[in-house]
């Protein structure tokens, strides 16, 4: 089984004056933390609401020109074997890469792999050709002993 995993993370950012320029420095900060080990990780600007009114709020939390940034990580965990075992996984891979930043899942899907399975076939078969081709250039060629002699 396969499964998207969503992680919010609270990225902290220094000196800045705008919500703005906190998302785009949390992003570029994440994004060098990660990289290049985790570059399959997606990282979107988190959503944050109000807790009494449901409004929707900036993802930057700005005070003494220091912010808070929630920032979503996503990414695909593949062959696990319950959706607990996903979530585990993404948050140890990510927390490796974000040491001190605190992470929490937001969401697991199971990934549906119908599309996948005719594109396996397809590529098996695109396979035992070439193999078969290796196969026939390999008669066409002299052997090394015989070049040597």
């Amino acid at each position: 089984m396969n499964c998207r995993v969503v992680v919010e993370a609270a990225v902290p950012v220094y000196d800045v004056e705008t919500p703005d320029e906190a998302v785009r420095i949390a992003i570029s900060k994440t994004g060098e933390l990660l990289n290049p080990d985790l570059n399959y990780v997606e990282i979107n600007m988190g959503k944050r609401s109000c807790p009494h009114c449901g409004e929707e709020l900036e993802p930057a939390f700005i005070a003494a020109d220091e912010s808070l940034v929630a920032l979503e990580l996503e990414m695909t965990v593949f062959n696990v074997e319950r959706e607990e075992h996903a979530s585990r996984i993404a948050r140890k891979e990510i927390g490796q890469r974000l040491e001190n930043i605190p992470l929490t899942v937001l969401e697991v899907e199971v990934v549906e792999e119908n599309d996948e399975d005719g594109e396996d076939v397809e590529s098996e078969e695109v396979e035992s050709e070439s193999q078969s081709d290796r196969d026939e250039d390999d008669e066409v060629l002299p052997e090394f002993e015989d070049l040597i002699e």
